[in-house]
């Protein structure tokens, strides 16, 4: 199909990382395991805060919900990036490229939300424990979890719209290892100042007012902890939301610095450099930062581990019978 002397471009041929390839294999191994610890974390989190009584609290559920996020976002875009290295390059459909586009984004902009509900808990938890359980009861929690899906899901269908709008009659080559938003402002032949102004309009719902809300919480967390008249229980209070702050700082840093600001003139290394650490090592480093050191959730995992000992045990023992 053509428009004029130009071919419209129906299929996306995706590049990677051209500059590595004599090292395609052992960064195809490498990234392998990270997909698998990934998996292996983020699913051990879910089931942990799912099974475990003690850990029914408000802060393990949104925990729970942060892992899940954090899987799709790797499932969403890892394996994609495991085929382009095993082939050293692949291609992508026109709709299967908008289609991973739209579920990064809404991920994307779900996690930032989830990362500001977390920290109200953190908020009522430390400035006003007395009526915490009154005020993040089950109702509450699961309709702010709700309303972090639904929102941001539903923003993002706004800016794939404008996405899907803009002609691609030249270059079919991106270089990148997924669907990214800069390489493809790069490729279109449209004129794409209204799609980044647009990007720019949801991004400060979905980006800045979360941040602006950290920020404003944080504050208060940190002046109401100063008053703490026991340096252990300063010490208690900080270790409770420190957590949350690192992994805010680390993924709002490189979220603002590669989406809120994308155009034609981004750099694509820098981009693609970026695009590592909030869809490859951000979701591997939450459950460690989160929940691996965290006391509660190794006395779940210690008794998970106990049950299944016994399970095992008993099965061998019924098989030994029925022999």
């Amino acid at each position: 199909m053509t428009s004029g002397n130009q071919t419209v471009v129906s299929r996306f041929i995706l590049l990677g990382f051209q500059g590595l390839h004599q090292y395609r294999s052992l960064l195809f191994l490498f990234f392998l395991i990270l997909f698998l610890a990934i998996i292996s974390g983020n699913l051990l989190i879910i089931i942990l805060a799912s099974l475990s009584e003690n850990l029914r609290s408000p802060m393990y559920f949104f925990l729970c919900h942060l892992s899940s996020c954090d899987l799709l976002l790797s499932v969403v875009t890892v394996p994609l990036l495991l085929h382009v290295l095993s082939e050293n390059g692949g291609s992508v459909s026109f709709f299967g490229c908008l289609t991973q586009f739209y579920l990064f984004g809404a991920l994307a902009s779900t996690e930032c939300l989830l990362l500001s509900v977390m920290s109200y808990d953190r908020y009522v938890a430390i400035c006003n424990p007395l009526r915490y359980a009154s005020i993040m009861n089950f109702h509450r929690c699961l309709l702010l979890v709700f309303w972090c899906w639904v929102f941001a899901f539903s923003i993002m269908l706004n800016t794939a719209f404008q996405f899907f709008k803009l002609d691609f009659c030249g270059s079919n080559i991106i270089d990148h290892f997924f669907c990214d938003l800069a390489p493809l402002l790069q490729l279109s032949c449209s004129d794409t100042s209204f799609v980044e102004l647009e990007n720019l309009l949801t991004g400060v719902p979905l980006t800045f007012f979360p941040l602006m809300y950290i920020t404003g919480t944080y504050v208060s967390i940190f002046v109401t902890i100063l008053k703490i008249p026991t340096a252990v229980g300063r010490q208690k209070a900080f270790l409770t939301c420190s957590s949350h702050l690192t992994v805010v700082c680390l993924y709002y840093g490189t979220l603002i610095v590669a989406y809120l600001f994308p155009s034609k003139n981004q750099s694509l290394s820098i981009n693609k450099t970026l695009s590592l650490l909030y869809t490859v090592m951000t979701p591997l480093v939450n459950p460690i930062i989160y929940s691996l050191r965290n006391r509660e959730i190794k006395i779940a995992l210690s008794k998970l581990c106990i049950f299944n000992s016994r399970f095992i045990q008993h099965e061998r023992k019924n098989v030994h019978v029925l022999e």
